[in-house]
């Protein structure tokens, strides 16, 4: 059975930064591309980040690019997302996703709240 958990959300003022942290059980990582995905209150969910896991090309959305990266730990099988320079409009549910033989994986999100 594959898992992905999420971890290190939280609340955090303005400018500030938080490391997110998906850890799968069940499915190897470095096989697969991940995604980051967020779903603000009142909004569709959205795109923010992805790996690829052939050669390791990411993607960012233009409302995150500069401030957020993404990475992964194969030997711990846990993906990152460093969020930097945090603002209020970054507040959101986050997802990790993990997309292996075209089956796509969900966590169950992790709540960042962006408030002073």
């Amino acid at each position: 059975q594959v898992q992905l958990m999420e971890s290190g959300g939280g609340s955090v003022q303005p400018g500030g930064s938080l490391q997110l942290s998906c850890r799968a059980s069940g499915l190897t990582l470095g096989n697969s591309a991940i995604g980051w995905f967020r779903q603000a209150p009142g909004k569709e969910r959205e795109a923010v980040s992805c790996i690829n896991n052939r050669d390791g090309v990411t993607w960012y959305s233009g409302d995150v690019r500069g401030r957020f990266t993404i990475s992964r730990d194969n030997a711990k099988n846990t993906v990152y997302l460093q969020m930097n320079s945090l603002k209020p409009e970054d507040t959101a549910v986050y997802y990790c996703t993990a997309t292996w033989l075209q089956h796509t994986y969900w966590g169950q999100g992790t709540q960042v709240t962006v408030s002073s």
